[in-house]
């Protein structure tokens, strides 16, 4: 009985592996034109935030609250940098994860540089 329910098992598994093979998505069928557009929307998504930056208004305010508000405006960034991915059908998943992983460096790297910049000032620095 025990041998039966084994072999099942396994056949089971194997038509469930062969299944997601068939679903997998491979990363090389990205265009060029495509992989620049991507490129472009980070560059864009990024000079947004270097650009926010800059303005006094955010200056003055404390520097996970600044973050905060930076990454917030340029949100919509990221939205057309989504709209490139399902135009090339990469799947949800997959431009989704991409889209935390880059927001989370630019997030953790303004973060880290406004906190420099508010303990110069704290200390006299100009």
């Amino acid at each position: 009985m025990k041998y039966r329910l084994i072999a099942a098992l396994m056949m089971v598994a194997a038509s469930v592996c062969a299944e997601e093979a068939k679903e997998e998505w491979n990363e090389t069928t990205l265009k060029d034109e495509t992989i620049q557009k991507i490129q472009q929307a980070q560059y864009t998504y990024k000079k947004c935030v270097v650009d926010a930056t800059k303005k006094p208004e955010f200056g003055q305010l404390e520097s996970r609250n600044a973050t905060d508000a930076i990454i917030r405006l340029c949100e919509p960034t990221l939205g057309e940098m989504r709209k490139v991915y399902t135009d090339a059908e990469v799947p949800a998943v997959i431009a989704d994860r991409h889209l935390k992983k880059l927001r989370i460096q630019v997030t953790r790297s303004l973060l880290q540089q406004l906190m420099y910049a508010e303990a110069a000032k704290k200390a006299g620095m100009p």
